[in-house]
């Protein structure tokens, strides 16, 4: 659906750049994103982070949208079960008014027990707090006025996109079922670390069919590429960079008997290189790239030098992206 998208967690770890450069940083980054073509921009969403991961994409997201003109802005995901769901359905509400009907946003059901601690929530009940999260975001949205655990809900703005752009993430098939229940779109982890993922699309297929609803978008996280002319000097820069995000993301999921996650178990940057879930390449090698899947381009990825992810991002706009354009 989007050839080409940025995505920014936000990560600023202490060997990396400080936050508010960071920021400052990804904001420009999107301004010219959006100049030169590009379709979309991620924000995900994690909390109690000692690197300062995100909490609160759907700020980026407006801010972004102030210095945006056409490209997507994609909440990709809001954990669900740890915000009160009435919130959510005013947030996306106000943030798709200020987007122009621009806001993609992806509600999922988390797995950090950090994270729902420190929310007073239960990790055993996120199944029930996403079925009732999402009957009332997608109620509240339509423009519904009802009762919810003893209150009247009623919300507007109503977003200019409807529903039509919300997706429920995940990797399991409960996922793909709580999406075609209540006609939301589905957003899978990545195909080419998931395997599963083709699986996931036909339950989700087959449940909205026997429901009688036709499917709603589908869209998925795809690796990573940084763009560069020398491979293994690029390395040497992102590569520290790239294992902190990925043991961080292992060590959120680190049941290894459960775990769908595809950072367990790489501890190296030679591990991670093999595993292909960042890809450093040379523009002709992108352009190849793109042409079988999307590109995601993280030009700050845990804390880079943004001076380093403006390189990428510029040689990719001058040597990558108007063969993309053709």
């Amino acid at each position: 659906m989007f050839q080409t998208v940025l995505s920014f967690d936000m990560r600023a770890p202490s060997f990396g750049a400080p936050s508010e450069e960071l920021y400052a940083a990804a904001l420009e980054m999107c301004a010219f994103g959006d100049e030169i073509g590009i379709d979309g921009v991620i924000f995900p969403e994690h909390h109690c982070s000692e690197d300062g991961y995100n909490p609160v994409p759907s700020l980026m997201a407006t801010a972004v949208a102030a210095r945006t003109k056409k490209m997507a802005i994609i909440l990709g995901a809001i954990v669900l079960p740890l915000h009160d769901p009435v919130e959510v359905a005013e947030t996306i509400a106000v943030a798709d008014t200020i987007c122009g009907g621009r806001l993609w946003t992806t509600l999922a059901a988390g797995y950090v027990e950090a994270e729902f601690n420190m929310f007073g929530k239960s990790l055993a009940d996120r199944a029930m707090l996403m079925d009732e999260g999402l009957e009332v975001i997608v109620r509240a949205l339509k423009g519904e006025r009802f009762d919810y655990q003893g209150r009247e809900v009623f919300v507007r703005p109503l977003p200019p996109s409807g529903v039509s752009q919300i997706m429920v993430g995940g990797g399991v098939a409960p996922a793909a079922r709580r999406a075609a229940r209540n006609g939301l779109g589905l957003w899978v982890l990545q195909p080419e670390m998931m395997p599963d993922s083709q699986k996931i699309i036909g339950i989700y297929k087959d449940a909205c069919a026997k429901l009688g609803n036709a499917p709603g978008p589908i869209m998925s996280t795809h690796p990573a590429v940084h763009v560069a002319r020398d491979i293994d000097a690029a390395w040497e820069q992102v590569g520290p960079h790239v294992l902190h995000l990925v043991q961080s993301y292992a060590s959120w999921a680190s049941d290894v008997d459960t775990t769908t996650s595809p950072f367990y178990g790489l501890d190296s940057v030679e591990a991670i290189r093999k595993a292909g879930i960042i890809n450093v390449m040379t523009p002709d090698q992108a352009v190849e790239f793109a042409s079988s899947m999307p590109i995601s381009l993280t030009p700050l990825i845990s804390g880079l030098d943004p001076k380093v992810g403006w390189e990428m991002l510029e040689l990719f706009a001058a040597e990558v992206l108007p063969r993309l354009k053709r």
